[in-house]
């Protein structure tokens, strides 16, 4: 009877290890604010696809961000390996039609909640730059980039086109 005993408890724990809660929101993704100079709102008047190439021919590149109109934030996924990521920010509206580079430079942080989560990647952005054709300027405001996605990471600021 205490085998038994011993081997119910011994099962109750091993499920009770096992049964560890993973994060919902298991997304790591970085959250970029339209202002203005003056540090108000903005909002984008322009048509914006944001795009990464990738080094397979199979799909040359991936839109992460696809003919966006109207906002005032938005959120762009970060690669988990990568040192630097390489955006294209492609605004389009008549008469211009206008492509801006982004280099993001990042630390990765491998990030461990349990063997039963998925694998998963922090970042601690170290340096951002940009072209200027429609970009005035971007700025990092939160270096961090983890599970808070409502926290702007950063504040870009356009060229005035109007």
């Amino acid at each position: 009877m205490k085998k038994l005993s011993f081997l119910i408890l011994v099962s109750a724990l091993a499920v009770a290890c096992t049964s560890i809660d993973c994060p919902l929101e298991h997304t790591v993704i970085s959250r970029y604010a339209m202002l203005t100079p003056d540090q108000k709102t903005d909002t984008l008047r322009d048509t914006l696809t944001v795009s990464i190439v990738r080094k397979r021919a199979a799909n040359p590149d991936t839109a992460l961000l696809n003919k966006a109109i109207g906002l005032t934030t938005f959120q762009i996924p970060i690669s988990y390996t990568n040192a630097v990521d390489t955006l294209y920010f492609q605004f389009r509206n008549q008469p211009y039609a206008e492509t801006d580079t982004v280099w993001l430079t990042k630390q990765n942080i491998p990030h461990f909640e349990s063997v039963d989560c998925t694998a998963s990647f922090f970042h601690e952005i170290t340096a951002v730059r940009c072209t200027h054709h429609a970009i005035d300027s971007i700025r990092i405001n939160n270096p961090m980039v983890d599970y808070d996605s409502q926290t702007a990471h950063f504040h870009l600021y356009l060229k005035n086109r109007r």
